[in-house]
């Protein structure tokens, strides 16, 4: 009796073979924008958000599916990628759904060095010091009504 593969036990199906994570304003038009139809000519289905990100930082439950539905992912981390926390959150959901999955991830540095985005120097290293004391400030505020 031959024995079955454990990858052929594992029928769960992807939606897309692929999500970009980009900040549009940065690379839509140029870099990302060519990437999606390059890989979308070799039929490689990619979700791209080609719709602009309504105001505010928490992802979409829609987009939470995408990110559910796709198996490999391409983050195009761009000078302004970090100074939105929408981008800062949909990585961090990435990064937990992928996390024990064996799903891949590529970091794609445009027009940044990698040593920036690691060491969180340059804008990167601006724009997370302001996110930290934007959530500083907010876990002080949510304390301090608590106890009203």
């Amino acid at each position: 009796m031959a024995m079955q593969s454990s990858s052929s036990s594992f029928s769960y199906r992807f939606s897309n073979d692929l999500f970009l994570s980009f900040r549009g304003e940065d690379t839509r038009r140029s870099f990302t924008g060519n990437l999606y139809k390059a890989l979308s000519d070799r039929g490689i289905h990619t979700f791209m958000d080609d719709k602009k990100i309504p105001r505010g930082d928490q992802i979409t439950s829609g987009l939470e599916k995408e990110i559910e539905e796709s198996r490999i992912f391409i983050i195009v981390l761009s000078k302004n990628y970090a100074s939105s926390s929408f981008y800062l959150n949909e990585l961090d959901y990435i990064l937990k759904f992928i996390k024990g999955k064996g799903l891949l991830v590529l970091p794609v540095f445009y027009k940044v060095d990698p040593s920036d985005v690691r060491n969180h120097a340059s804008s990167y290293g601006e724009s997370l010091a302001n996110h930290e004391k934007k959530f500083n400030a907010d876990k002080e505020t949510f304390k301090c009504n608590c106890w009203k």
